[in-house]
């Protein structure tokens, strides 16, 4: 299945209501209450709407920003990124490069060597430990 061209209506048959919330219509989880934000567990973090690998938890810091947080992507290729102008803000969107779902926003103020911050809704993403 070529995920991109998945309709909305298969995704939210797909995935529960607040999953699709966030990857299919832009939401987000409050700070603090996702379950992926306090996961120290060594894995690969993964869309959860098509699977595509997109984090390694190497590569995971603590923000203090309440949602999971990442310095890099696991590759290049994994996430795609747009200009958000939405709530009066500019921010740049952090979308999955395979299926293109919503998984949070990307910011300049992380830590070397990338000096990035992946803030990502823990519902959009798997953890698949390893």
């Amino acid at each position: 299945m070529n995920d991109k061209n998945t309709s909305k209506e298969i995704w939210r048959k797909k995935l529960t209501s607040e999953e699709f919330n966030i990857c299919w219509e832009k939401g987000t989880e409050r700070a603090f209450s996702g379950q992926l934000n306090d996961e120290k567990a060594a894995g690969i973090y993964a869309c959860c709407c098509c699977s595509k690998p997109l984090f390694h938890s190497e590569k995971k810091y603590d923000s203090g920003s309440g949602w999971p947080s990442f310095f890099d992507v696991i590759d290049k290729h994994a996430v795609n990124e747009n200009s958000d102008h939405s709530h009066g803000m500019v921010r740049t969107e952090a979308l999955c490069a395979n299926c293109g779902a919503h998984l949070g926003h990307v910011f300049t103020d992380g830590p070397k060597p990338t000096g990035l911050r992946y803030c990502i809704n823990s519902l959009s993403l798997n953890l698949v430990k390893t």
